[in-house]
């Protein structure tokens, strides 16, 4: 169960946001009952001013096929960012020997792409 501080306006009202709740945990049963495997999960909104509680529901109301779009490939001499584990000097050492450079500001390393695949580095590449 967590609990979130978001606001949100609802008419001339503020709600904020308490907890979040998952299918089956406590607190979700008649729901679950009620939504099946369509229920996503259980929010409660509070209006401070009017002394409310409201429960929302997440739920499943459509279903269909989906492909994500697959990345196109860097181009060899495209620089891409790559994030290490803070402490990992080997893989650091690895960066720096094939030309790497660090970035402070990101906090990311940045190399040619084709290095990258050479070192065996590709699952660490970020969006800079």
């Amino acid at each position: 169960m967590g609990s979130e501080t978001t606001k949100r306006k609802a008419g001339t009202h503020t709600l904020r946001t308490g907890s979040k709740l998952w299918p089956g945990d406590p607190g979700t049963k008649k729901l679950v009952i009620a939504y099946g495997e369509r229920l996503v999960c259980v929010r409660y909104l509070y209006d401070p001013e009017r002394g409310k509680r409201f429960t929302t529901v997440e739920l499943i109301v459509d279903e269909g096929p989906w492909k994500p779009r697959s990345r196109p490939t860097p181009r060899a001499d495209t620089v891409v960012s790559l994030r290490i584990t803070p402490g990992d000097s080997e893989a650091e050492a690895e960066i720096q020997a094939a030309g790497g450079t660090w970035s402070p500001g990101k906090r990311v390393w940045r190399l040619w792409y084709d290095r990258v695949v050479e070192l065996g580095l590709k699952s660490r590449i970020v969006r800079s």
